[in-house]
């Protein structure tokens, strides 16, 4: 997302990346944190002396407590320039505990932003809870890092459902669970592709052995190969548990996908039919699936997504947002 956000504010003016320190904290170790807190405030003393003279902003992105931008507040004010955030959560939650010195970071950090761009309508309610006076909440929507939609798929009848997913243990197991359970309730033929790799693989694997055949497993795919895979696929199934929104919805719905996924906060704001997510779990999902085998439903909801997409999830209208909230 961090590329993809350079791209759409590169036709505003000239964009840098000012600083590569990496501010990030998982353990939650204090004396990590301050070693940290000690090494941005020098670098922050470098960038206000060595940084363009006409710098116009600083933009951040994805400050958070395990994370926080150390440096752009204290920039800003040294520099006169506005602070903008874009993907920052707040977490006051986190203000006493391992994280506590990086979590009051966080915040005022938050605090000190003039404009700060949220992607999600959840994220969107927390910062405009805490917003200090002055300070501007934007909606950003997820955007993908093109100004054209690809080509669509042909929706051929016989044609594969495609997931993706990083095969790791937690959420992205979790999904690949429900996926082999719903695939149980199928009727009928079907075959699935899967793209992507991880530590997890073996466990996936397993999951999905009682399928035999009807399941290939893709590995790992560039961009061109997952382009591949898409405009070969009939549907995209990926239930996104406990994700904030996903970008691979809003691939698959570029290609002329219909998708299949829970119905949850942050992935229904990136699906256009309100009527294919689910919340059923497993027998949701497989009920979804069933109904897209109707070919005219099937190129239907592939339309009103490839639509959706066009209309406010690509880079041009991501560039008019920023525009519009920077001026």
């Amino acid at each position: 997302m961090a590329r993809a956000l350079m791209a759409a504010l590169a036709p505003l003016g000239p964009v840098v990346v000012a600083s590569e320190l990496r501010t990030l904290d998982m353990a939650g170790d204090a004396g990590v944190q301050a070693g940290l807190i000690a090494t941005a405030r020098a670098e922050a003393a470098r960038l206000v002396q060595v940084l363009p003279g006409d710098l116009r902003v600083w933009v951040t992105y994805h400050n958070y407590y395990k994370a926080p931008d150390l440096i752009g507040p204290a920039v800003c004010a040294a520099r006169g320039i506005p602070y903008v955030q874009i993907e920052s959560t707040r977490a006051k939650k986190r203000l006493s505990g391992a994280w506590a010195g990086f979590a009051a970071a966080a915040e005022a950090a938050s605090d000190a932003a003039a404009v700060i761009f949220y992607l999600t309508r959840r994220d969107g309610e927390t910062l405009e809870r805490d917003r200090v006076a002055g300070q501007r909440l934007v909606w950003l929507p997820p955007f993908l890092p093109v100004s054209e939609l690809p080509a669509a798929s042909t929706l051929a009848a016989g044609a594969p459902m495609l997931a993706a997913g990083m095969m790791r243990s937690g959420d992205k197991l979790a999904s690949y669970r429900m996926i082999a359970e719903a695939l149980a309730l199928l009727d009928g033929a079907w075959s699935l592709e899967i793209a992507g790799d991880g530590p997890a693989r073996g466990e996936v694997a397993a999951l999905l052995a009682p399928f035999g055949a009807g399941v290939r497993f893709l590995g790992q795919l560039d961009a061109a190969e997952m382009a591949a895979a898409y405009g070969r696929a009939g549907l995209f199934l990926w239930p996104g548990v406990n994700e904030a929104f996903g970008m691979v919805y809003l691939e698959a719905q570029a290609a002329g996908l219909p998708v299949v996924a829970q119905d949850r906060p942050g992935v229904r704001e990136v699906l256009a039919s309100p009527g294919v997510p689910v919340a059923a779990g497993a027998w949701g999902l497989a009920e979804a699936v069933a109904a897209l085998g109707d070919p005219v439903r099937r190129a239907t909801v592939g339309a009103a997504g490839r639509e959706f997409v066009g209309a406010r999830h690509l880079l041009g209208h991501a560039t008019a947002v920023l525009a519009e909230g920077l001026a």
